[in-house]
């Protein structure tokens, strides 16, 4: 983790105005072309959704702005980002997980089933530490429905500065599979270029 020097930091104005407001998150809802990607799983007998989470989390870690957060009022870039996602139980409630980051997909992928285990196996939300971790980017998945808008639930103050990132429910247009996807971040730390680098990294890594 590197603590990043304000006065001298060229998002400094930035910072400084957007933190000043109630609410200093925004973001945008797109669809991304997992047609590709959705084959490639299902021909190796691979669960979509870890397969999409861990292309995510790689373009997450190749976004330099994705890994700022306020840290005990100090601004830090860390160096690695995980997963922090909701996962579903079959009562209809959900848990908060934690997976480690490996650019190795198995080793993602053990750990990811793992946590689903642990959340199945669970009671309510999870609150636990890994929970509370500020190196992580927060998932979300709505796979009932393609969404064109979304929106979080909120506190104005709270001092959050952790992304957001929910998909939703494969359409096909045509000969080509579409999946929703809403990024929420903090204004401070992250411009809409940034979401556009990291939508263009995700987008290459599923046409691989």
């Amino acid at each position: 983790m590197k603590i990043i020097e304000v006065e001298s930091w060229i998002r400094k104005e930035y910072f400084d105005f957007f933190s000043k407001y109630d609410n200093p998150f925004y973001g945008i809802v797109t669809e991304i072309d997992c047609t590709k990607a959705y084959g490639n799983s299902k021909e190796n007998n691979i669960s979509f959704f870890a397969y999409y989470l861990h292309k995510s989390m790689i373009a997450a870690n190749r976004i330099e702005e994705l890994k700022f957060r306020v840290v005990d009022n100090r601004v830090v870039q860390f160096d690695t980002i995980h997963a922090g996602a909701t996962i579903g139980r079959e009562d209809g409630t959900f848990g908060f997980s934690f997976t480690n980051f490996s650019l190795d997909f198995k080793t993602f992928n053990n750990e990811l089933k793992e946590e689903i285990i642990n959340v199945q196996n669970s009671k309510g939300l999870r609150v636990n530490d890994d929970a509370k971790r500020l190196d992580v980017i927060h998932y979300s998945t709505l796979p009932w429905n393609k969404f064109t808008g979304l929106t979080h639930a909120s506190s104005f103050n709270s001092d959050d500065t952790v992304p957001k990132i929910t998909f939703g429910k494969i359409t096909t247009v045509g000969t080509r599979k579409m999946l929703p996807i809403s990024i929420d971040v903090h204004h401070g730390l992250v411009d809409g270029l940034h979401i556009s680098q990291y939508l263009e990294e995700f987008q290459n890594l599923l046409n691989e």
